[in-house]
């Protein structure tokens, strides 16, 4: 089936959180995107029936905070509801902690603080998949957490870093989650510094000259394998969305 038929639910956590990077390839795939900024109120959707698959991104919340994002409880059912019906769930950052809290996993909050561009590596299990495949140990990929999870029952380890031990996952019958922020160009990472300079000053001083250096270094490659990234996930989508149909 065609990819420019595809509709993806984006669920915004947070505000200047958005899809980054991965906009340009769904619009060169022809997927349009439904967004929901859930931070605001803006209702979720009742059920997965109008998308073929759901994007949840990041954001400065824990995955706990039932009581400062009352949404959180049905977006978790909403995640699973997704699954069920083998519509892929993609969670990222704040997305992964919460999509692994929908099946069954921890959430450990106030860690070190992971910041900046890290370098991934894929497990065994994740250089066979087709997403965690496209990773590259030598492509550092962008970070900021300080929050992590322990893996769902039955979720499949797929990368680590040096730092957090999960990076990213398999999780039910389509669903992913990765801790890293493969999204994240230059605009979104300049743009999330400015922002929360004064908490980056308290937490890691001397970090303007580091991500200058590195978004010179590593941004241009971050940006490729976020490409790469994306359109392995969009083919998940459109191959679920066949087997549904057959």
């Amino acid at each position: 089936m065609p990819s420019e038929a595809m509709r993806v639910l984006v669920i915004e956590n947070y505000s200047g959180t958005d899809v980054g990077e991965m906009a340009a390839t769904f619009a060169e795939r022809g997927v349009t995107l439904d967004i929901v900024q859930a931070f605001n109120g803006t209702s979720l959707p009742a059920g997965p029936d109008d998308h073929d698959g759901m994007i949840v991104l990041g954001g400065d919340q824990n995955a706990l905070d039932d009581s400062g994002s009352p949404y959180f409880p049905p977006l978790l059912e909403l995640m699973r509801a997704f699954d069920t019906a083998r519509r892929p769930v993609l969670g990222i950052c704040l997305g992964a902690q919460l999509l692994a809290r929908a099946h069954g996993g921890g959430n450990v909050v106030g860690q070190p603080l992971e910041f900046g561009y890290v370098p991934i590596t894929p497990t065994v299990a994740g250089r066979a998949d087709p997403l965690t495949g496209t990773i590259d140990p030598s492509v550092p990929v962008f970070e900021w957490h300080s929050d992590t999870f322990t893996l769902p029952p039955g979720a499949t380890h797929l990368a680590t870093s040096a730092a957090y031990e999960n990076q990213a996952y398999s999780v039910g019958l389509v669903s992913y989650g990765t801790q890293f922020h493969f999204e994240v160009g230059r605009t979104l990472a300049e743009r999330w510094s400015t922002a929360h300079s004064g908490y980056l000053d308290a937490q890691r001083p001397g970090w303007r000259p580091q991500i200058a250096k590195e978004l010179e270094q590593y941004e241009a490659g971050a940006r490729t394998f976020c490409a790469a990234f994306t359109n392995s996930w969009i083919d998940l989508v459109a191959d679920a969305r066949i087997k549904r149909n057959a």
